[in-house]
This record gives structure tokens, sequence and C-alpha cells, in this order.
């Protein structure tokens, strides 16, 4: 047997590596393999790592800390389609987290993973490469790179894909693409979307089986529909109907909302308008939204109709369809989200005439509750509805009064909102045009409720609420109460604001308010002539009702009037409590009467006083006692002392005998209860009388106490008075206005001192005459009746005074070195011969000094002398 023979085995190469196989528990080791060369290494790496990332958020982050971002992304791009795809879903799934999709962008690896969008690659790399492409999109500045680097037109191509993740992922990429915005590129992104033809595939994902990929497709026509053209583009395409179809399906009431949202975007167009008609779908979208039972749907269906309603057309369809009645019946929902919807389209739908009248007839009175709402969106819509409903609706007006919409709109003029309060001061002022309501609105406090807006800072409600006292400030009660609201002041502020509506608003308002004395002296005092006058010097700031304003101002405050501009004319009617302080600079404020009878004697001119006012009748004793008790006050006829040691400068008729015949009014109470006490203690016992004198006492203590609660009046002047009933007396039966006017002149002269000569004026020592006045009352203050000698511009302002109450028309004009004249306006007699012909009245200057009487034609050499030094 022949021997047999071994055969050796042949050793491995010695450069090659035995298989090995590694169970790894530390992601940090399996992230070291991420830079393995070997491409088996390589995909069982990253699916590893794809199955650790898919456990939660926090191992994402954990793996962001072991770098392995930065070895994946290099591995998206791989040659080999097993590592490209698994490194391409640790990819999708790690790019949900902030902090990784920060340093994706910095990376830039937008690029590579549309590249991964590309037809030929796998079905799902595109689901994770589309669905890191949706997470990156909702960041702006990813939004820009995807856009940039193309990748809308490969993320529309997959919205065809068989595979349903991946239709999700791009429709939800696509949403965040286009969400609205105001830069170029949104718009330029929902262009692309109409350029690249997406509307139907879009259209066909509303047909797709899964709730998500519909709702994403509606979210995404929600914002592209927002284009003209791309709602073009839905209604060519049928759009409108797959739409309907969602909103008639029951089962895909979760999508109504959505669904809605694209309606209302269609319903801008006149022509979809008109397509709804005429297809029914309007009255079923309205039918939908009255019974439908989701408040969302419900507002939608509201702010729908809103929307749509900004056109005259669609208003004019919307009305033919009777949507009134739908907005009023969402009004009494209980959803505060679809009333202050309801109440929006109500507003919008208000431009159509006969939607405003049919408002009023069924939708004020849940607008007037709405107005107590709790919640402030409603408050406000419910206001701007009311606003709108009351605008040149006179039916509506009364419709709120009736529906007791009054005291609400006051109410809600406290609100938190601005948008409320300027449109109740709207709807307010709106009703102020009917003067029976303008009075139930003043019942109800409103002035002292306007105070507040007046003070806000936003210049709309600033602007209403002026306008609001321009329409209530006509009736001297309200007056009255803004004045004792302290409103003046804020209104007067609104003089300096920089928006020209506010300040024409409140120039209005205070030439509304300036119709009185009282009020305009106030807001003299409150700054309103100066802020006027700088106005009206400035061509750019002065407006139509700035002027009338300061005119208004000085005719109802003629004492500044005449100190000021040193003029009045035949329709300023002067009146009691008129003072003449002499010439002011502009700018200078005149303190009150009260004020100047305060002051003390000082070596400054006169202040020459009107008040021929006869005072009240005192009560008795007994009865201000008890008027004290009770806390009530009247006024006095005597003119009290203040303070400060303030003196009467002129008596009552009664007090002048008294002070005649050396009996003081205190004395003659006294001796009269001492009359009245004898009278009654006749019969009566000796010791009863000390008795009688401690009542007494208490009584004159009481009727003191009495005397200094009760209001300051101005002095009375008893003589001006007599002046009065004298002029008229003598002047009325005459037959000629000419006639009327010399022998006032003459009156006046008389009183005055007499005519002067002319080259004896010097001698006239009117000056110590009124000093001795001034001395004998401690007081700066002279009632004019006191004067016994009078120069140029005590008698023109005397003349004035008496012509104003007896009903000759003239004016008072202040010239240099203490002239002042009057002027008249006479027709002549017509010319010898000539009968019937009617001549123009001529302005004659009346001589008050030295011819008095002697009427002087304006402009003439004499009436130029009478006038100057």
């Amino acid at each position: 047997m022949g021997k047999k023979v071994k055969k050796e085995v042949e050793p491995p190469p010695k450069d090659v590596f035995d298989p090995l196989s590694i169970e790894s528990k530390k992601a940090a080791t399996v992230v070291l393999m991420l830079n393995s060369p070997e491409e088996e290494v390589l995909a069982k790496a990253c699916e590893s790592i794809y199955k650790f990332a898919s456990k939660g958020d926090e191992n994402k982050v954990t793996l962001l800390g072991l770098g392995a971002v930065e070895p994946l992304f290099k591995l998206i791009s791989h040659e080999d389609p097993l590592v490209r795809r698994n490194a391409t879903m640790v990819f999708g799934i790690m790019a949900s987290n902030n902090d990784i999709r920060k340093l994706l962008r910095e990376l830039d690896v937008t690029n590579s993973v549309i590249a991964r969008l590309a037809p030929e690659e796998d079905i799902i790399v595109h689901e994770f490469a589309s669905l890191c492409l949706a997470h990156m999109a909702v960041e702006y500045t990813s939004k820009v790179q995807i856009f940039e680097q193309g990748g809308l037109e490969p993320l529309i191509r997959l919205l065809s894909s068989p595979d349903p993740d991946v239709k999700k992922n791009s429709v939800e990429c696509i949403y965040h693409l286009v969400q609205f915005g105001i830069s170029l590129q949104d718009f330029q992104s929902r262009a692309a979307v109409r350029e690249l033809n997406a509307i139907p595939p879009l259209l066909e994902l509303l047909k797709s089986e899964y709730p998500v990929v519909q709702l994403l497709a509606l979210k995404t026509f929600g914002v592209i529909s927002n284009d003209r053209e791309t709602r073009v583009i839905l209604r060519e395409n049928q759009g409108l109907d797959h739409l309907f179809k969602i909103l008639e399906t029951k089962e895909f009431n979760d999508l109504h909302v959505e669904a809605l949202a694209v309606v209302a975007n269609c319903l801008d167009d006149v022509d979809t308008m008109q397509l709804i008609q005429q297809t029914g779908g309007l009255k079923k979208l309205l039918s939908f939204a009255e019974v439908s039972a989701i408040p969302d749907i419900q507002k939608n269906a509201a702010k729908a109709i809103a929307k749509a309603a900004y056109d005259p057309e669609n208003r004019r369809i919307l009305h033919e369809e009777e949507v009134e009645k739908c907005l009023v019946n969402l009004l009494g929902t209980d959803n505060d989200g679809t009333k202050a919807a309801a109440s929006q389209a109500i507003s919008a739908m208000c431009e159509n005439l006969a939607s405003k009248d049919a408002f009023g007839n069924q939708g004020i009175p849940q607008l007037v509750q709405l107005l107590s709402s709790d919640n402030e969106e409603v408050k406000e819509a419910a206001a701007i509805a009311l606003a709108n409903l009351t605008t040149a609706s006179p039916t509506n007006v009364s419709a709120v009064a009736e529906a007791e919409g009054i005291e609400p709109l006051i109410n809600v003029l406290s609100a938190k909102r601005d948008g409320t309060i300027a449109n109740a001061t709207t709807a307010l002022t709106n009703m102020a045009t009917q003067e029976p309501l303008r009075l139930k609105i003043q019942n109800h406090g409103v002035m002292n409720a306007i105070v507040e807006p007046l003070q806000s800072t936003n210049s709309l409600v600033q602007s209403k609420a002026a306008l609001t006292v321009a329409a209530l400030g006509c009736d001297a009660d309200a007056r009255t109460e803004l004045r004792n609201a302290n409103g003046l002041e804020p209104l007067v502020k609104l003089l300096h604001s920089k928006n020209d509506e506010v300040r024409r608003n409140a120039c209005w308002a205070v030439m509304v308010c300036a119709s009185d004395e009282l009020t305009a002296v106030e807001l003299c005092r409150v700054g309103a002539l100066d802020i006027l006058e700088e106005i009206n010097l400035s061509t750019g700031r002065k407006n139509n009702f700035s002027e009338g304003a300061l005119d208004k101002l000085l005719d109802n405050n003629l004492s500044q009037k005449y100190s000021q501009m040193g003029y009045l004319s035949s329709s300023n009617i002067i009146t009691d409590g008129f003072f003449d302080y002499g010439q002011v600079k502009p700018g200078v404020k005149l303190l009150s009467l009260e004020e100047l009878c305060t002051q003390e004697l000082n070596d400054r001119r006169a202040i020459i006083l009107v008040n021929a006012k006869l005072p009240e009748v005192s009560l008795s004793a007994e009865d201000k006692s008890q008027e004290l008790c009770s806390g009530r006050t009247t006024s006095s006829s005597s003119f009290r002392k203040s303070s400060k040691e303030r003196t009467s400068s002129v008596v009552s008729p009664v007090e002048e005998k008294q002070e005649a015949s050396g009996r003081s009014p205190s004395s003659l109470t006294k001796s009269s209860t001492r009359e009245k006490g004898s009278r009654k203690g006749k019969g009566k016992k000796e010791e009863e009388r000390p008795k009688e004198e401690e009542e007494l006492q208490t009584m004159l203590k009481v009727q003191e106490v009495v005397l200094e609660k009760l209001p300051w009046l101005p002095p009375f002047d008893s003589i001006l008075l007599d002046y009065i009933i004298d002029a008229s007396k003598i002047i009325l039966p005459l037959t000629t206005t000419k006639e009327q006017v010399v022998a006032l002149a003459q009156f006046v002269a008389d009183k005055m001192g007499g005519p002067i000569e002319r080259d004896k004026l010097h001698e006239f020592s009117w000056e110590l005459h009124i000093s001795e006045i001034e001395f004998e009352l401690k007081c700066n203050v002279v009632p004019i009746g006191k004067i016994k000698k009078g120069t140029f511009y005590h008698r023109a302002l005397l003349f004035k005074v008496i012509a104003d109450r007896i009903g000759i028309g003239c004016s008072l004009v202040r010239g240099e070195y203490g002239r002042a004249w009057n002027e008249v306006k006479l027709v002549d007699d017509s010319p010898q011969g000539i009968t019937g012909l009617l001549l123009p009245p001529q302005v004659y200057i009346v001589d008050l000094m030295y011819q008095t009487g002697y009427l002087m034609k304006q402009k003439s050499a004499e009436a130029d002398s009478y006038q100057r030094i």
C-alpha cells in the first residue's frame, strides 16, 4: 500500500483581518463607527442610531453632544444606497429637535436633503428627507434656503407619491413654505405654488383616506387662497365642489373649520360669490352656519361673511340671501368668539342700506345686551356695530334708545379697549342728533363719563370724545356738567394735538362749549384763548373751527375780549358782571371778578364794573337758620366781605336809604327785632326778657353763619339800574334811532360830569374823583354808577351798556391814551325831492365829551380829532 501524503492548509494572507462581530451598548461607540470606511458597518451604525434617536428627545440631544450630526450629514450623500437611506432616516427624526436644527442650518444641509427627493431615490428616503425638510421649514431662515435651493418643485411632485407618509410630509413642508407673511419670499412661494401647478394634486389630497393629509391640504389652501389668482385656478378646477362635499359630510366635521376658511377666502371674489349663489351653495353655507353645533364653524362662517361684505356687490348678494337673519341668530349663541364675529359681520353689512334697516328691526336689542358682556372683544365688536348702525340712520338711533342702549353705551366709555370707547362715543354722537335723545343722554351723566376718554392717549378716542362733546355741549346743562366735572382742561389740552382730526374736533367742541359766559371764562382760564390764537397764526394747524372757536370764546367772555382786542361790536351785548380791566397784551389772562374784588387796593387803573342785576330778596333769619340746619344755601342780596377785608362798593336801594338816615342794616334788624320782642312781651313779666334777648343773639349768630355760607355775588349797582330805568323812559318814546342816539348821548354825558370844553379838558379832574371812590371802597373795582366825573372810556362804556339794554345797536372801540368811543349805524334821509330811496347806513361816532350828542361821520376830520389827543 502506498504511503498517504498529508495536504497542507494554506494560511490566510497576512493583510486580511478576520471577521469580527461586535455588540456595543454605548452610543458613543456607535457614533465612532460612523467614520468607518466599511459600508456594512456604516449601514448598521446608522440603523442603531435611528432606533436610539426614535426613543425620545433626550437621546437626540445625547447624539448631538457625541458629535453624531456631522458624520451623518456626510452619509446622507453616500454612494451606497443602504447607507444613504439609513443616514437620511436618522436625519429625518433628529430634525425635530431645535438645537439640532440650528446645527443643520450652520452646516447648510438643505441642498443635500433636497437632493434626496430625486425620483430615483427609494420611497423611504423620500419619506424621511421630506420629513427633515418639514421640520426645518418651521423656521424662516431654513424656509428661505429651501425655496432658494429649488426644494418646492420636488415637494410638489411628491404630492402624487403612492406613499401616504411622503404625501403627508411633502404637503406639511409646502404649508410651512407658503405661510402668510409680508416678505417678498412669502409672496414668491405662493406664486411658485401656482406656477408649478400644485393646485390639482393638492385637491386630490382632499380625497385622501387619511384625515391628517386632508387637514394639511386644507390648511395649505387656506393660505394660498388669499391670492386672487389662486382662487381663480381653484374655481376652474372645481375646487369649490370638493370643499362643499367636505362641509356636507358629517364624518368630516373635524375638517369643517379649515374647509370653511378656504370658502371664506373664495367669497372675496364676486364671480365666485355669484357662482356659489347660483349653485345654491350660499344658502347651504348660511344654513350650515346656523345649525352647526361647533362654535368655531359658526365663528368662521361669520368671519367669512364679514370678509365678503367689504365688496358692494357681495353685500347685495348676501342681502338677497337674507344673511341678516343668520347673523342675528349667531348673536344669540353661547360662544363669545361667534358673537364677536357676527357683530363684525353686521358692521360690514351696514354699508348696505337695506341691510342696515333690516338689522334695526331685529339685531339692535341683542347688540345692546352684548355691551354688558364680560368679554372685551364682544363688547368692542358690539360697539362698532352700533356705531355703524346709527350713522345716518334716525330709525336705528330710535331703535337703540328703545332698546335702552343709552346707559350701556355710557358705561362702556370706561372700557379697557380703545376701540370700544371710540365707537361708543360715535354711537352717542349719532344719537345726540335727536334733541329728545340728547336730553336723555345728558340725564345719564354722559359729561362726567366723557372726561376719561378726553384724557386718553389714543388719538382716535381723543377725536371721537371731542366730537361727542361738540354734539352734546349745545345744551347749557351739559356744559355745566362738563365744567363741574373738570372736563374743560383735558379738552383744551387736545388743542395741542399734532393730529389734525383731534385738533379740529377739539376746536369744534371748544366753540360749542364757549356758548355761555361761565364756560367761556373757564376755558380762558385753562388756556384755550392762547392756544387758539397760536393755532390761527399757523397756516398748517388752523382749521374751519379754530377761528370760530376763538371768536365764540371772546364773544362770551366780553371782559377778556374788550381788554385784549379793544373792540365790542353791536352784537356783543354787555351783560351784568362785565368789567373793563383796561388794555392787556395777548396771552394775559384776566383774574375772575371775585379775585379782583378781593385784591388789596393798589395804584393801577381802576377796574370798571357793570352789574345792574337786582339782588334776590333776602330770607328771614328764621328761614336761613332752617336752611342752614337742612344743609341748603341761598343767594344773598348784599355784597359780603371775604376772609380779607372786602368792603361793599354799592349798596341796595333800601340800604342806601338806611345809610342816609344814619341807621345800618344791622341796627335796623336789631331794633326791629327788639320792637317785635317788646310787642310779643306785652303783659309778660320782666324776668322773661333776658331769655328773649338770648334767643335774639342766637338768631343773629345763625344769620351771620348763613351769610358766610352763601356763594359770592358781585356788588349790585343800584345807580346804574336807575340810569337804565330813567333812560328807557326818556329815550324809548322817541321815534327815530338818530333821536334816540342823541338823547342817550346827552343823558350819559349829564351823568358823567356834563359836556367839557375842549381846551379845558385838562382841568377836568376825573382821575382824582376815581381815586377817591377807590379809597372809599378800599377796592380796585369801581361800579360804573358811582362815577360822577367820567372821561372818554367811562362815558363810552356807559353809553354801550344802556344802549344794549334798550335796543340801540352800537359798538365800543378803545383808542390810545384813555380814549374810547361808540360807533352807530344810521340811515341818512333821502335827498331833497327824492322819495322812497333807501340809502345804505353810514357809520357815525357819537360825541360824549364836547358837543354831547353830536354825530361825526367815521373817518372825517372831526371824528379823527375826537379819537386822538
